[in-house]
């Protein structure tokens, strides 16, 4: 059987550039763009891959999912309705909002949907950051206090990675990825996500 290949949705974000062309190769829908994101494997109510060609071109991959499921993705499954992974290739020109995705006790209580997810360093300037957690001692009334006096970033682990390396977040982990980096982020199946701090950029 041949690798089955599909189109990549991309989405247009503040904080995007133009990295999927000039290092990825790829030919963006509309010029001038800030392209944050790539979804390259995406099996939501909203949002589906097509299968470019081959024996399947033209299906979605939930479609694949629900008809071919045991003979294409294995056995094991039989409880999942979607496919349970979204593939992400992100271009981050400028720092993304300081979030977390909910655990899943609380995004059962919230309606949402917990995401762990593992980022993928392929292309990192030099200097770049990302944020990881919160550092030791810090409690809820002392983070509170950081988001009213703009100083989160003092209160948020401060990391760096080189091409090759990877980051694995679990669902509840604070985090954001800094300036200057081209992930591939491997995730849950979710798109929940709570913005905590957005680095004073009112009206986004």
């Amino acid at each position: 059987m041949l690798p089955i290949s599909f189109h990549s949705l991309y989405k247009e974000r503040v904080w995007g550039g133009r990295a999927l062309t000039t290092v990825c190769g790829r030919s963006l829908p509309e010029e001038d763009v800030p392209y944050g994101e790539s979804w390259e494997l995406c099996d939501r109510a909203d949002d589906q891959t097509l299968v470019s060609a081959g024996e399947y071109e033209g299906l979605t991959l939930n479609q694949l999912w629900q008809s071919k499921r045991e003979v294409l993705f294995g056995k094991g499954y039989e409880g999942l309705d979607r496919f349970p992974l979204l593939i992400k290739i992100l271009d981050c020109q400028k720092d993304l909002s300081i979030q977390v995705h909910p655990p899943l006790a609380i995004a059962e209580k919230f309606g949402g949907e917990p995401k762990s997810e593992m980022w993928y360093i392929a292309e990192v300037d030099e200097d770049a950051k990302l944020y990881v957690g919160v550092k030791p001692g810090v409690n809820v009334g002392s983070f509170a206090k950081a988001i009213e006096e703009q100083d989160v970033e003092a209160h948020v682990n401060v990391l760096s990675a080189e091409p090759g390396q990877s980051v694995y977040l679990e669902s509840g982990v604070l985090h954001a990825i800094g300036a200057g980096h081209l992930i591939i982020e491997i995730q849950q199946n979710s798109d929940t996500t709570y913005r905590v701090y957005d680095w004073n950029r009112l009206g986004l």
